[in-house]
């Protein structure tokens, strides 16, 4: 008989995978995707590494997501009424996310009038933000409006987490023995891109400050994969599989590692204590647990404080070039832009002093960036949609499982919106993006009545 569609089993057989010697919980089923939404999300994360030696990784997910927002469309428009799988709330988070990114857009014409720029420059513009902030909302909007089941996200996901743990080897010793650093530039540069980084082919790089090497994986930048790093870490602990939830976990924590990314090392045990409390808000022990932490807290106020600083200091000391440039970067954006363009922002991202290493104004940071380049406007279109998203994800979590791991995933997201540009990497981040969506279209459980019965009535 087939299975509904939230099993793991196939309902055209059931494929076990059994890993001897490894004890009985590591039989699982394999997860097969059912529809071609779900064959293009899993083959396009499976062949990530492929898509990375042809530097075609940074075209491939502009092209899928407008693929998978097209294909939404044409599904709506022949079926008679509203879906039945898209109740109201997911479609009114759709319309929202939609409508914020089209802000961005209006901000970016704005700019581009205000400062008079060409006809041109306002076309190349618009295109990246097609290939940018656009699929922001894509990916939502084709989580919550297809039929893709997270089961097969997460699964993909940890496959990939496999293929990574394998190359490390080679990437190490690559290091070791002095193997050249970049290999190519993919001549797929050539149909647009940022900078020739997301075409590269690079197997390690050596750290300015320390002279350490330093991997960036399949990422522009070694930040850059410690952010992906971290957003696979939540896909393997929501896999039902334990091998498959130990390889990701493992591979997560390895790449965290030889990214040296700050961030990531910060986040991942972060996020890990935050959905604990956050998961449980409906419990009194949670209460309880907070209340007697905040008086600890209070009692040991002067040691706490002292702490923070500490840490904060030698998280800013381990790498100290690369705080100050960002530091500087941020203080000329927020300056420049209210002293300039307030409302709609430049339009563009300008190239900084040599005080900041000719890095781009607005860089590093996802609202600085966005209060320089698109104003408050800008600012806005991506604060009101988040914060949204993140109550209605909160509720949800309290019993839904897919809920809780998209609003882990959202929380990574708001954490990098402090150390990158959140528009440059969402060809990476996209699958995040889909679980998100896909955890917006689920039932949505009353708090009055969640309240009255209690998670130890319901099913987690």
């Amino acid at each position: 008989e087939p299975k509904p569609a939230d099993s793991l089993w196939r309902g055209r057989g059931r494929d076990i995978l059994c890993i001897g010697g490894m004890g009985a919980n590591l039989v699982q089923a394999r997860i097969y995707p059912e529809t071609r939404e779900e064959l293009a999300v899993y083959w396009t994360i499976v062949c990530t590494w492929g898509l990375w030696l042809l530097g075609a990784l940074y075209l491939v997910a502009p092209v899928l997501g407008w693929w998978l927002i097209g294909r939404a469309a044409w599904q709506r428009s022949v079926s008679a009424g509203p879906g039945k799988h898209n109740p109201s709330a997911s479609l009114a988070m759709c319309f929202l996310w939609t409508v914020a990114m089209l802000a961005m857009l209006l901000a970016l014409i704005v700019g581009h009038a205000d400062f008079s720029m060409s006809v041109a420059q306002t076309a190349k513009s618009t295109v990246g933000w097609a290939k940018g902030w656009a699929l922001l909302a894509i990916f939502i909007c084709a989580g919550a409006l297809l039929s893709i089941r997270p089961s097969v996200i997460f699964r993909a996901s940890n496959i990939l987490a496999l293929q990574s743990l394998m190359l490390v080897p080679i990437f190490v010793l690559a290091a070791v023995f002095g193997l050249p650093k970049s290999l190519y530039v993919s001549p797929l540069y050539m149909l647009g891109g940022p900078s020739a980084e997301f075409f590269n082919v690079e197997l390690y790089r050596f750290d300015a400050s320390s002279g350490l090497p330093r991997w960036r994986f399949f990422a522009p930048w070694a930040p850059a994969a410690g952010f992906v790093a971290v957003i696979s870490a939540i896909f393997a602990w929501y896999d039902k599989s334990n091998f498959w939830k130990a390889i990701g976990l493992a591979s997560a924590i390895v790449v965290c590692l030889m990214s040296q990314s700050r961030l990531a090392i910060v986040s991942l045990p972060l996020v890990a204590m935050l959905v604990g409390f956050l998961f449980n808000l409906t419990r009194p022990a949670t209460w309880a647990f907070a209340a007697v932490s905040v008086l600890v807290a209070l009692a040991f106020s002067n040691m706490l404080v002292d702490g923070y600083q500490a840490i904060t200091e030698l998280f800013v000391k381990s790498r100290a070039d690369s705080s100050y440039v960002r530091a500087t970067l941020q203080s000329i954006a927020l300056h420049r832009w209210i002293t300039e363009a307030p409302v709609w922002g430049h339009g563009i991202v300008e190239r900084g002093p040599h005080l900041v290493q000719y890095m781009p104004i607005g860089s590093h940071h996802t609202w600085n960036g966005l209060l320089y380049v698109k104003g408050a406007v800008g600012f806005l279109a991506l604060a009101i949609p988040m914060v949204v998203t993140a109550g209605i994800l909160l509720i949800k979590s309290q019993l839904d499982r897919v809920a809780r791991a998209a609003l882990s995933v959202l929380l990574v997201i708001f954490f990098y919106t402090f150390g990158e540009n959140l528009e440059i990497l969402i060809y990476l981040i996209w699958p995040g993006l889909l679980v998100i969506g896909i955890a917006l279209k689920r039932r949505f459980i009353l708090p009055t009545t969640f309240l009255l019965t209690g998670p130890w009535t319901q099913g987690q």
